[in-house]
Order: C-alpha cells, then structure tokens, then sequence
C-alpha cells in the first residue's frame, strides 16, 4: 500500500512547492519584471535630475514634470543606453552589501531612464569612469538617489532589473519638424516604456514606417500638414497600440496630443 501511494505523494508535494515557487517569484519573473542584476549609482549633489536641470538631456523628452516622467529620472551608462532605445524604461533599484551606505532594509525606487551618462575613459572603470563602457551605471538625481541611500555614500553597488511603467493617461505626441521634415516626441510610453518601433498615417497616406532620430524622437520625410494623423507604436516588449485620428487635420508644429496607452 505504502509503494503504490508514495509516488502520488511526492508528485503532490512537487506541484505545491513549484506553484508556491511561481507564485512567490523565485528563480523566475513576476510580471514581466526581469531578474536582478548587479550594477553601481552614483547621484549629482544638489540636483532634483538627473541632469540637474528639469530638462532631459540625450533621450529628448523635454520638460519633465510636463512629459509624465517626474523627478526619479536617470542617467544610464552606454551598456544600458542602447543607442537611446533604452529612453523612457523603468527600472527598480536597491542598494546592496553596504553596511554604511545603503538604508536599513535595502528599500528600492522605480525610475525612469531619461539621459545618457557619458563614458570618461580619462579615468579609471572603478575610479571616477563609473559610466565607461562595460560597466552598468545608474548616475541618479540627489532626491532619487537620497530614496536608497544615505547622502554621505559614494558610488554604491545596487541591484536592478527592469519593470513595468505605470503611466496616468495616453502616450503623448509632440509634433515637431517642419515642411517634408516631420518628427514627433513619443512621451508617457507604459508598458516596458521603451519605443522600438513607430508607423504614422495622414489621411491621404498608408502607413509610413518612422525612424529613430535621437532618444524618442522619431522622423520621416513627409508632408503630412493638412492632415489627421494616426499613429502606431511599438514597445521594446514587442506589443503594439494603435491611436487613430490622434491630431486633426489642423494640428500645428510644437503641438501635443494624447493618444492611447500600452494595457497592462
């Protein structure tokens, strides 16, 4: 009796433990949220940015507070730059293994990234060249970095991993350009919060394939003024939303529209 029931008792306890494996998140992703990894932050002194200024710099999503990103923006080295594809991801960040530095239960922040810490090969890789290529670095803004850490820390080991974007309302189109040169801003990206790919139609048009000009600016050369323009973006997580008739006929350079948003 004992041999024929066993193994239906171990196959019982096998399918508890790895449904409470998968359910608990270990040794595999919850929600889409990818593994940590293990990389190091630094922040400016004194700066509510990143870059210091309410401006983002390399990824171009213009005025923070306005753009739907906040103040908790990064800097990311060029290994997680990814030539401006990585512009507008979100990734959680905790300090790690500092008894001195990091705060008392290793809390972690989601940010975003909105600008590019360039490489100083001038310097060491672990002495001042905290972004030179390979290394991970997140450069934080003071009130960011003051989230995970204490302000008389330096440079900080930290673990991170990329997440879900939680974003209030539509993604946002900024028109820009002139003439046959149109571009437009892509801000307020949920989802992984990544732009991979961008398709735009006017009214007297098909679907034009975009391409990246820099950060999340995307371009075509077109002449699309005068008409009712629909867009088609693609995350970096492969998903594809479709806002129809975002801008109307008479839309205008320097405009903003809202559209709609990635589902969770």
């Amino acid at each position: 009796m004992d041999s024929v029931r066993l193994p239906g008792l171990l196959l019982l306890f096998f399918f508890r433990y790895s449904t409470v494996v998968a359910a608990a998140g270990i040794g595999g992703t919850r929600n889409g949220d990818q593994e940590w990894r293990s990389a190091t932050a630094t922040y400016a002194i004194g700066t509510a940015t990143a870059t210091g200024a309410e401006q983002a710099g390399a990824c171009g999503l213009g005025t923070l507070s306005e753009s739907g990103y906040g103040f908790n923006s990064v800097g990311v080295s060029s290994a997680l730059f990814e030539r401006g594809s990585a512009c507008g991801g979100c990734f959680e960040l905790r300090c790690v293994d500092h008894i001195l530095w990091c705060l008392n239960g290793s809390p972690s922040l989601v940010v975003t990234a909105t600008d590019f810490c360039a490489p100083n090969y001038g310097l060491p890789g672990d002495y001042g060249g905290w972004c030179n290529y390979p290394r991970e670095h997140f450069e934080m803004s003071e009130s960011a970095f003051l989230h995970i850490a204490k302000a008389t820390a330096d440079v900080i080991p930290v673990q991170y991993r990329r997440v879900e974007c939680h974003r209030k309302g539509g993604m946002r189109f900024t028109m820009t350009g002139k003439s046959y040169f149109y571009q437009v801003l892509i801000t307020n990206v949920g989802s992984d919060g990544e732009v991979a790919a961008v398709k735009v139609k006017g009214s007297r048009t098909g679907w034009i394939p975009m391409g990246r000009n820099w950060g999340q600016n995307w371009q075509c050369d077109a002449d699309l003024r005068g008409q009712p323009l629909s867009f088609e973006v693609t995350s970096g997580r492969g998903g594809t939303t479709t806002s129809y008739n975002v801008a109307p006929w008479n839309w205008q350079f320097g405009q903003t529209f809202e559209g709609k948003q990635f589902l969770p």
